[in-house]
């Protein structure tokens, strides 16, 4: 495990690979609730093909940490956003292809549309695009869609608050089960990721994250100039693969590919068979193989 200072982090992330080489590095950044461990087959595939990967803890995950106890403990999209690039910065890595799902999924489509210049290629995993609309994060869902984000509103509350706190490993537990209902993973397998969520900040980050995408709660002020851009819904111009498990359990594949609007490079719909929400961890080969294709 290694660990940079990083904006307002001690990032800590796994390095395979060469670090030599002209392809650009691959930044691979796991969700909710998952950790570093969903990218070994990826990371390992990759790196036998010769491309450096670096795979970063989230803020709030495994051992990253505040450098500041007076940093907000924020869970937005933009400081997932402003974490990625820092790491990128302070690695001085000019241009990456960059892979994630769920709330990694997000950091990476914030700084492909933000800062182009800086990606070579995109995969986005679950939802393509990956940038919230919390202007409009009031309007309801079709009830099919309320129904799968119970978790969320369950954050909303005290009650739901002390459950992940009180019940982490077996909250998240039951959430794997849900979102990924064709995966078979052993308690090993769940207990190597698990122990991530014993982060001091673990708790008070998705608390944050579920509140404030509703406009339940505020964020931190100093990134209210790159919520307002992303509240545009910036479009997505660098190469891109969004990648959808058919089995996923919260956020299933529709019919059409409403995502497609949003960017304006090369774009191509992948759906995953077999596989749910936790793609690179059930379904490797596939990540893989897109991200190679990509950049």
């Amino acid at each position: 495990m290694l660990q940079v200072e990083a904006g307002d982090l001690a990032i800590a992330y796994l390095e395979l690979g060469p670090t030599g080489g002209t392809a650009p590095p691959v930044i691979l950044l796991h969700g909710f609730p998952y950790d570093v461990h969903a990218y070994g087959g990826v990371a390992a595939r990759l790196a036998a093909a010769g491309r450096r990967c670096l795979v970063p803890y989230l803020r709030g995950y495994g051992a990253t940490r505040f450098l500041s106890l007076d940093t907000p403990r924020s869970g937005q999209q933009a400081a997932l956003g402003i974490d990625l690039l820092a790491f990128m910065d302070a690695l001085a890595i000019p241009r990456a292809v960059l892979g994630g799902y769920d709330w990694g999924g997000r950091a990476a489509c914030i700084v492909a549309a933000l800062h182009p210049e800086r990606v070579t290629g995109l995969v986005s995993g679950g939802t393509g695009y990956n940038i919230q609309n919390i202007p409009q994060g009031s309007e309801p869902e079709a009830p099919e869609a309320e129904h799968r984000f119970w978790y969320q509103y369950y954050f909303h509350s005290e009650r739901g608050r002390r459950g992940l706190s009180e019940n982490r490993r077996e909250l998240c537990r039951y959430i794997w089960r849900l979102w990924s209902p064709s995966w078979t993973f052993d308690a090993a397998t769940f207990d190597a990721t698990a122990r991530a969520f014993d982060n001091p900040d673990f708790v008070e980050i998705v608390i944050h994250s579920y509140r404030h995408r509703f406009g339940g709660v505020a964020g931190d002020p100093r990134l209210d100039a790159i919520e307002a851009r992303l509240a545009a819904q910036p479009p997505i111009a660098v190469p891109t693969i969004a990648l959808h498990g058919a089995d996923d359990g919260v956020d299933p594949p529709s019919p059409e590919d409403t995502d497609a609007t949003h960017f304006t490079g090369p774009y191509q719909q992948r759906i995953v068979p077999g596989a749910g929400h936790n793609l690179p961890q059930e379904a490797p080969d596939a990540f893989a193989d897109a991200l190679l294709a990509v950049g």
